[in-house]
């Protein structure tokens, strides 16, 4: 059943804020096999690598224009002394990774690969410092032996490991959930640690460092009303000031309560529906932490930083439980598309955001076959192939009229089209998703204000919501050329079916 049309009208003259780029920015923990046979093989494998960095991964990677990489966690990064991680691999320290499976790892991967890593990559790094267990002194040693040029103690280390020239590390984490796995702190313990821990994160040599501190878990406006107040008065119009730029904010999508979440393949048309409403929450999310920042920050000139989210279901059977590595479907591609309409939306005040995980845990974008070493993209990977348009564009506002179609879900309304748009150049992307499981949705874009001279359209959907990629069947879900484009006396008509990510690129005539 096809319902009436709806009308997104898009005004491709009066573009917004830019899209950052860095709102595509990605996560890589010590967790799993996310760094230990995902990023990381060793120079001795037979997988193809750079340096012990598998080969394939940094090439998928880059297809995708990953901007940022965040690094060594997570809870991890709270117990993480980053000089057991220098020097000759076979005389680095052991350690016992407490937070994920309680395994013992070789701190074989550490600054330098992580560096090695983000230049392969192309990638900025985001280095997430030790608050919960390191000291102020740990941490601004760590950068200034990134960071520092000349014959400093640290640059001097960093020179005899091998390192001549300093590196560029414009992002920096002053610890990771204090709220929780980084201390149990308070609001008000954890923003004068932040304080403190950030004022000696310092500007070496011309690198600038945007500086984030660990801000709220979910609906806590209040930790974040407490980090705002210690930059800035409530109402001033004045420029806030303080030693960090930034606070972050995290927020999982999943089913369930505690330890069950949900199977990441095994799911109702009902538990779909109720994932798609519990993704949309993040619109209420970035709206309220917005709404408390503006109160002390009129001018924006702090960024909210959402450095974890994304999907967590219930660990793949047989696998370690501490390693959280799920499947990845359909419905986890949607979930990505409706949070990059938000992040599009607010991009006057989201600044950057990262996706958990890079590679084989949680929402990962590449999943590394143990059995047959195969590398699989996952079809979240290909919402971010799809969106590059996006990056450091200008949002358009997209205005939705029309009876937009609606479900229930446990008594609450699902929306189930959502929508987003920006221009850069002579070009626009405009993305279109259609959560409905079953029912198809057509949309016109009403385009004003700029003429177009052509377009080209894909499509990412499946026959089910819960088919995936494998090492058997890599290609089960991948975006196609979409032909459901024609034109229309006000711009273009959109065919969506059911359980579908489009995306239509204008070429617009030059101003």
């Amino acid at each position: 059943m096809t319902t009436a049309p709806i009308h997104a009208v898009v005004n491709l003259d009066l573009p917004g804020p830019t899209i950052s780029r860095h709102v595509y920015g990605h996560f890589a923990e010590h967790l799993g096999r996310c760094i230990y046979d995902g990023f990381w093989v060793g120079e001795d494998s037979t997988v193809p690598n750079v340096g012990g960095i598998r080969a394939d991964v940094v090439e998928a990677l880059r297809a995708i224009a990953i901007p940022n990489l965040r690094w060594p966690g997570g809870c991890f990064a709270d117990e993480y002394h980053w000089k057991d991680g220098i020097g000759p691999r076979e005389q680095r320290p052991r350690m016992v990774n407490t937070h994920w499976g309680n395994v013992e790892e070789n701190n074989h991967f550490g600054t330098h690969e992580f560096m090695a890593l983000c230049e392969l990559l192309g990638a900025d790094p985001y280095v997430n410092g030790n608050v919960g267990s390191g000291t102020v002194r740990e941490m601004s040693e760590w950068v200034e032996y990134l960071t520092r040029d000349g014959d400093s103690p640290m640059a001097a280390l960093r020179k005899a490991n091998g390192r001549d020239r300093p590196w560029r590390v414009p992002f920096w984490g002053i610890g990771n959930e204090a709220w929780g796995c980084g201390g149990n702190m308070r609001a008000e313990a954890y923003a004068d640690l932040a304080r403190r821990y950030a004022t000696f994160v310092r500007d070496h040599d011309g690198n600038q460092v945007y500086r984030i501190a660990a801000g709220a878990n979910t609906d806590d406006y209040a930790w974040t009303e407490t980090l705002m107040k210690t930059l800035n008065c409530l109402g001033c119009s004045r420029q806030p000031k303080g030693p960090f730029q930034a606070l972050s904010l995290h927020y999982y999508t999943h089913n369930g309560e505690g330890a069950k979440r949900g199977t990441a393949t095994r799911f109702t048309t009902d538990d779909y529906y109720l994932t798609m409403l519990r993704a949309r929450h993040i619109e209420e999310l970035v709206r309220g932490h917005a709404a408390v920042m503006d109160c002390y920050d009129p001018h924006r000139a702090i960024g909210l930083v959402v450095d974890e989210w994304g999907t967590w279901w219930d660990v793949e059977e047989g696998t370690n439980p501490g390693f959280l590595h799920q499947q990845n479907t359909m419905r986890d591609a949607l979930v990505a598309a409706v949070h990059f309409d938000v992040f599009h939306r607010f991009a006057g005040r989201v600044v950057m955001a990262n996706i958990a995980q890079t590679v084989n845990v949680l929402q990962a974008m590449l999943l590394t076959d143990e059995r047959t070493g195969a590398l699989v993209r996952t079809p979240t990977y290909h919402v971010f192939a799809m969106n590059t348009g996006h990056h450091d564009a200008r949002a358009l506002t997209v205005h939705l009229r029309g009876d937009l179609p609606r479900v229930d879900v446990e008594g609450a309304e699902l929306s189930v089209l959502s929508a987003s748009a920006s221009t850069k150049d002579d070009s626009a992307l405009v993305s279109l998703t259609n959560l409905h499981a079953t029912q198809a949705q057509t949309v016109v874009l009403d385009l004003r204000g700029r003429e177009f001279t052509g377009h080209e359209a894909h499509l990412l959907t499946a026959r089910s919501l819960t088919d995936h990629n494998s090492a058997e069947n890599p290609d089960g879900v991948v975006p196609t050329p979409h032909t459901g484009v024609r034109t229309h006396a006000r711009g273009l008509e959109v065919d969506l079916p059911p359980h579908a990510y489009v995306t239509v690129r204008l070429r617009l005539t030059a101003i």
